[in-house]
């Protein structure tokens, strides 16, 4: 009866071929919206990292046969971290625009000073902006965009195997597409910032027949009112605006992944 040998190159082979995929996922779901904020205990999102590399893990085309300990397996890993941090910053950005909007609309009816802490980025940021944040949130679970993200989170092993670097235009792809972040923002705040503007004109002429009027006690009230006014006259708009955004931003992940 021959013993049981153990081979410890196919071990590490084993090893390997699940861990690259895991880290790509990985860094996707650190970054990511829904699953990447400080509202995510860190073993909840290894774990579904882990829990979708085995998922998956059948689907992936084999990975390139490296040691496991050698320098070039150093630098896949790397490269799969880095895979998943770009695309999961392409999704993260939309709600950047969606923070930028929000800060725009509250410093314009004057809650600009009214913060609180956002779990998603962990800083402190206007209730207005979190309110956005929170229907963004909601309206990204709803469109399923964080399983059209894992879709092509998996589909990229396919256009960008293991051991495949995003290419050199990738960074410049990166950096068109930040400026989702004022664009987007400009597109969210801008009729809840027509009718602000609106109301301060009216102020401004108020004040101006009627000098000795208190613009102070008078204008805050009341662009505070017609501000919470204006954001549920638009929410429509938002939402409309937020998809074509999410829309922009799948496309710019999958040309991103070389689809």
């Amino acid at each position: 009866m021959s013993p049981f040998v153990i081979d410890a190159a196919l071990i590490g082979e084993a090893i390997a071929g699940f861990l690259w995929p895991f880290f790509r996922i990985g860094a996707l779901f650190a970054i990511v919206p829904v699953f990447g904020g400080s509202e995510v205990p860190a073993r909840v999102r290894i774990g579904l990292a882990v829990a979708v590399t085995a998922l998956v893990l059948p689907l992936l085309p084999p990975p390139p046969a490296l040691d496991p300990l050698s320098a070039a397996s150093v630098l896949v890993t790397l490269q799969e971290i880095v895979i998943g941090l770009a695309m999961g910053l392409v999704v993260l950005l939309v709600f950047n625009a969606v923070t930028l909007a929000g800060e725009s609309i509250a410093i314009t009816m004057g809650l600009g000073f009214a913060l609180m802490n956002d779990p998603q980025n962990g800083v402190q940021i206007p209730t207005v902006s979190q309110f956005y944040m929170i229907v963004a949130l909601l309206l990204f679970l709803s469109l399923d965009g964080h399983h059209a993200a894992l879709a092509l989170a998996v589909e990229s092993f396919r256009t960008l195997p293991i051991g495949a670097s995003l290419g050199s235009d990738a960074t410049w792809q990166l950096l068109s597409w930040a400026a989702v972040i004022f664009r987007g923002a400009l597109g969210i705040a801008l009729p809840a910032l027509a009718a602000m503007l609106t109301v301060n004109l009216l102020m401004g002429v108020m004040t101006r027949a009627a000098p000795q009027m208190n613009i102070f006690s008078v204008g805050f009230p009341l662009t505070m009112t017609a501000g919470f006014v204006a954001i549920a006259l638009t929410l429509p708009a938002f939402g409309e605006s937020f998809g074509r955004l999410l829309d922009e931003a799948l496309v710019a992940l999958a040309a991103l992944s070389g689809r």
